[in-house]
């Protein structure tokens, strides 16, 4: 794959490595033999990535049934469009992939949030007819990241879907996305786990022959993938690394040392023992999209 031909992940993950995939990928050994993401997300890194095999986890477990949702339908493209836009048309919801339906009255009154009027009521529908399911049909749940508020992933504490509806819907970038992720997950052996990433590194076995990229919470940001994240899921994670750098295992880390007035000063004394290599950011976070001062890098132990 050439390096401007950068893959975007269908799930379009808030924070994701698509538009840094292609500069993090320069540090990147230029020979993989198993490539490991135990924090897989989106998976924008992977999709840009090429190595024999693929060990991917992510705590998430609706994230992970996505992707191997997703994966089971790489042969059967036809049959998954079918599908989707079957939903998609039950529902009322808009596809300017397909049809720009909208109403020219809707586009003027709400020049900005059009989609959001427009597909509030059957994103709504669909939203209660998937907490009210045995939450089993995965394209249900995918339809509501795709049209769901910042195409993002939120339950509350009865595990219901809770976003309100996004001013997007399946367009062109959507349908590309997916056509990519098929084409390319159908060629990969990739393997999935759904572990916190404590257990992942207790259960699987790892090797010189592996390269691990780790994407993880930033501990001094905030977004909603990052609340769970505490100073000590930090420790263990600096310690698993240097577990791994003992053992002549390599890896890479993304993470933020700056942010707005605070400092990860854990990380960064951790990190002279290392490579630290200086990223441009695309950090967005749910909560503040204003512009911030904050430095990404990444650490490499090679």
């Amino acid at each position: 794959m050439k390096d401007e031909e950068v893959r975007r992940s269908p799930l379009f993950y808030v924070g994701d490595k698509y538009k840094l995939i292609t500069e993090i990928k320069t540090f990147f050994p230029k020979q993989i033999k198993r490539f490991v993401e135990p924090f897989v997300g989106g998976g924008s890194v992977f999709l840009n990535v090429e190595a024999e095999s693929y060990l991917l986890n992510d705590l998430d477990k609706n994230i992970i049934e996505i992707h191997q949702f997703l994966c089971s339908q790489n042969k059967e493209e036809t049959h998954f469009f079918e599908d989707i836009f079957e939903v998609i048309t039950h529902y009322g919801l808009s596809c300017s992939y397909k049809k720009d339906v909208v109403p020219l009255s809707l586009k003027q009154q709400y020049k900005k949030t059009y989609y959001a009027h427009f597909n509030k009521e059957g994103f709504t529908k669909l939203k209660n007819d998937y907490n009210a399911s045995d939450r089993s049909n995965i394209l249900w749940l995918y339809v509501l990241l795709i049209y769901g508020f910042n195409r993002m992933l939120r339950f509350n504490s009865k595990r219901d879907y809770n976003l309100p509806v996004g001013n997007i819907d399946f367009n062109k970038n959507v349908y590309s996305a997916l056509v990519n992720y098929f084409s390319i997950t159908k060629k990969r052996k990739i393997y999935w786990k759904s572990l916190d990433f404590r257990r992942f590194f207790e259960q699987e076995k790892f090797s010189k022959n592996d390269f691990i990229y780790f994407d993880p919470p930033y501990l001094i940001t905030f977004s909603e993938y990052n609340k769970y994240w505490t100073a000590q899921e930090e420790r263990d994670l600096l310690l698993i690394l240097d577990n791994l750098s003992t053992k002549g295992i390599s890896f890479a880390i993304s993470n933020v040392t700056h942010y707005k007035n605070k400092e990860n000063k854990k990380f960064i004394e951790w990190a002279k023992k290392y490579q630290l290599n200086p990223i441009k950011s695309n950090y967005i976070s749910y909560h503040d999209n204003t512009i911030k001062d904050f430095n990404e890098v990444l650490v490499t132990n090679y």
